[in-house]
């Protein structure tokens, strides 16, 4: 138990550090502050728990990759231009480029004063194939369903990915992979239940599949849900032990995840 809180803790500082650096005056007064994503902090943590890094080197990590996560949601919340929309609009998606941009100097600026250039390569490596997976992912023709989630798994947990992999940690990839993935769609799933559409898969829908209904897509977003959270139970279990606080957490999430299941079926 005081270990589990002992994390609870570190998430808490370590998710106000972040906020702490991403906050601008001029920003806040037009911007929502950014979303913190808990599970890819999480997940984070657990893959610099027992490595050999020094404590700060190891929170200048955490922080810089997070602030790259940031940086990649913000600029997918820039609507596109549509000749007809007012200067309010205009102006708000011109400020959400440029809290993008901001947040992405940041992370190069905190990288630069720790001199890790291999560090920076490996992000900078990444969100370029994080973007082209993104061009790949918006705006080409996919053949299949599961082409098209494949791709969003990518988007999802390439970076955590990347970062493990630099840190001699690449056992959680695998599991990274297929958390973030649900957890996304688990997120998707709760848009349409609560305001009756997804952005993401309305695109999937309207643009991607011909001849797939809406109702079609979110039958094969369910079976995904229950699927990857059946095998994440077995696949989790078998990370090694510098993970069990990660193993915690998403067996925490999971039993609220089944319990929530229980709860909408018996409603």
């Amino acid at each position: 138990m005081i270990q589990v809180t002992t994390v609870e803790l570190d998430i808490k500082h370590l998710k106000q550090k972040i906020a702490d650096k991403v906050r601008h005056p001029f920003l806040a007064k037009f911007v929502s502050d950014p979303i913190i994503d808990e599970d890819k902090l999480v997940i984070l943590t657990s893959i610099m728990d027992n490595t050999g890094l020094s404590p700060i080197k190891k929170e200048q990590y955490i922080i810089t990759t997070m602030l790259v996560q940031i940086a990649l949601d913000t600029h997918d919340l820039v609507s596109l231009s549509d000749s007809g929309e007012d200067q309010v609009t205009v102006r708000n998606r011109q400020l959400t480029v440029l809290a993008g941009d901001y947040y992405s100097g940041m992370y190069y600026y905190l990288l630069s004063q720790l001199d890790d250039i291999p560090m920076i390569h490996t992000l900078a490596s990444a969100i370029k194939d994080i973007n082209e997976q993104k061009m790949e992912l918006y705006y080409k023709d996919v053949e299949s369903f599961q082409e098209f989630m494949n791709g969003l798994k990518t988007v999802e947990s390439l970076l955590i990915q990347r970062v493990a992999e630099y840190v001699k940690r690449a056992s959680i990839n695998d599991v990274a992979g297929e958390w973030l993935l649900t957890k996304k769609l688990l997120n998707e799933q709760r848009n349409v239940q609560q305001d009756g559409y997804s952005p993401l898969l309305d695109l999937l829908v309207k643009d991607r599949l011909t001849n797939t209904t809406y109702s079609q897509i979110m039958k094969s977003v369910d079976l995904m849900i229950q699927r990857n959270l059946s095998r994440l139970e077995v696949t989790i279990s078998h990370l090694p032990l510098h993970f069990n606080n990660l193993k915690s957490y998403v067996h925490t999430t999971l039993s609220e995840q089944h319990y929530q299941n229980q709860v909408a079926e018996e409603g």
